[in-house]
């Protein structure tokens, strides 16, 4: 079969920052802040004038982010004490710090379709493409980029500008309700704690409620046990937006809950249709806290709000889960690895919910004997459902290959390859990970399969191949 590698090849930018609160405790905080309160008007001017001539090109809204700063640590300031907005503002760029979300790499896409198609010809397909970018601390987030692919299947990428912006996470609202369902299915009650809630409350309204209650709550290890629960569930379930004119290059989804504090690995992004034509876009990704790691679920319609949760259930188990874009026979699907070894096949009737899963795929030629997954969600054909995959062999090499299952009973696999597809090229096998090849989802366009895929770790390009030839080679092994 004959792959065509494109030219298009993303590597990573140091010089793409976000502002982040520089974390201090609250005593030295209030410390570094009656320094600044200490200076003249004029020390302040002038110091202010310096900052902003050093970093206002690097930032948009670079004042609107520092009084975001300011704001995240008023509450050590004297009530009665009324601040010029100059000092606000150098309080803020005092507890601010750049982070470079690309320093040490950008990899691992998935594509999808655009929501919106608007703009361009008959034949081409605008796309969103998500990446994993890694910086200091080797934390992952998620970047975007956006482009078109011709009527001939090149590759146009809309440039990336120079900024780059964390969403901002909004104060959702819970429902006791869900809670209370959520918590029968981690066997633990939660009555005790969430009678004296109204129906729908915020973040807040609970935060306050167990600091004003806290030796009450806590008095038994079951109710100790709902509590570190839905401390966890909701902080770890939570939405982010974007300004609306914010270009998609500069939207980054950051790592915003305690359990991935550490990094949001490998989303595998899939346009999902509902049963009633509906459309909504799904990912899902590696949460990792250092220690631990799950995986959850991104849903937005638009890429441009987010609404990040769970996922709870026996199935819900290591990681690279990747859904189908469809329900088959009523029921969600998702490709799967629960062993660290094998491929899995994952069925629900609750997308947030799974305990089913059964084994499709173990290992079986000699480039595929360390372990399998799948680089992204299967892909509907006339044939089948193409599932892209990975493979590990000796000395690590990781591969790309491809398998076709059933239609109708997507656990049955009536096509797999003997020889992978992509393997690592010569000039692609140096990187932060050597040897390597991956992607997290691929697309379909005039009659060929287009997959985004990463180089060792390090850059990211394209390849693509004629779906008919890549369809008849699985069908005859």
């Amino acid at each position: 079969m004959s792959v065509k590698r494109l030219k298009e090849n993303f590597s990573a930018d140091s010089t793409r920052v976000i502002l982040q609160t520089f974390a201090l405790n609250d005593d030295r905080a209030l410390r570094v802040i009656n320094r600044v309160l200490a200076l003249s008007d004029k020390n302040i001017t002038e110091t202010l004038e310096k900052i902003f001539l050093e970093f206002k090109d690097r930032h948009r809204n670079i004042q609107e982010k520092f009084l975001e700063k300011y704001n995240s640590y008023s509450h050590l300031i004297d009530k009665n004490e009324t601040l010029a907005e100059e000092k606000k503002l150098l309080i803020g760029a005092y507890l601010s710090k750049e982070y470079s979300i690309e320093a040490a790499a950008l990899f691992n896409p998935s594509i999808v379709p655009h929501p919106d198609q608007s703009g361009i010809e008959e034949g081409e397909l605008k796309f969103i493409m998500s990446l994993r970018a890694t910086g200091e601390g080797h934390i992952s987030s998620v970047e975007f980029r956006e482009g078109i692919i011709s009527k001939s299947n090149e590759i146009n990428m809309i440039p990336a500008t120079k900024y780059v912006s964390a969403g901002k996470r909004i104060d959702k609202k819970f429902s006791k309700d869900l809670l209370l369902k959520k918590c029968i299915n981690q066997n633990c009650l939660a009555e005790n704690v969430l009678d004296n809630f109204k129906e729908e409350f915020k973040i807040k309204e609970y935060d306050e409620y167990l600091e004003d209650n806290s030796k009450i709550v806590l008095r038994d290890v079951k109710t100790t046990k709902c509590i570190e629960f839905l401390d966890d569930y909701i902080d770890s379930n939570y939405e982010v937006i974007f300004g609306n004119d914010l270009p998609i290059s500069e939207r980054v989804l950051f790592p915003s809950s305690k359990y991935e504090s550490m990094g949001m690995e490998d989303v595998r992004f899939v346009k999902f249709v509902h049963e009633d034509q509906s459309i909504k876009y799904y990912g899902t990704y590696t949460a990792y806290n250092g220690k631990t790691f799950r995986t959850q679920l991104i849903e937005t319609n638009d890429f441009n709000r987010f609404q990040v949760g769970t996922m709870t259930g026996e199935a819900v188990y290591d990681k690279g889960l990747a859904l189908f874009p469809r329900k088959i026979n009523g029921k969600y699907f998702m490709m799967s690895r629960q062993d660290g070894e094998n491929i899995y096949l994952m069925s629900s009737n609750d997308l947030y919910h799974w305990d089913e899963y059964i084994k499709i795929m173990e290992p079986k030629e000699s480039w595929e004997f360390i372990q399998l997954g799948n680089c992204g969600s299967p892909i509907e054909t006339e044939k089948g459902w193409l599932v892209i995959t990975h493979a590990v062999g000796p000395l690590r090499k990781y591969v790309i290959s491809a398998i076709l299952l059933d239609l109708e009973n997507p656990s049955n696999i009536i096509g797999r390859l003997k020889t992978p597809l992509l393997s690592p090229e010569e000039n692609e096998r140096e990187g932060y990970v050597p040897n390597v090849v991956y992607s997290c989802g691929s697309l379909i366009h005039n009659k060929e399969l287009i997959i985004p895929y990463a180089k060792s770790d390090a850059a990211s390009g394209f390849a693509k191949i004629d779906l008919n030839v890549l369809l008849n080679k699985l069908i005859k092994v």
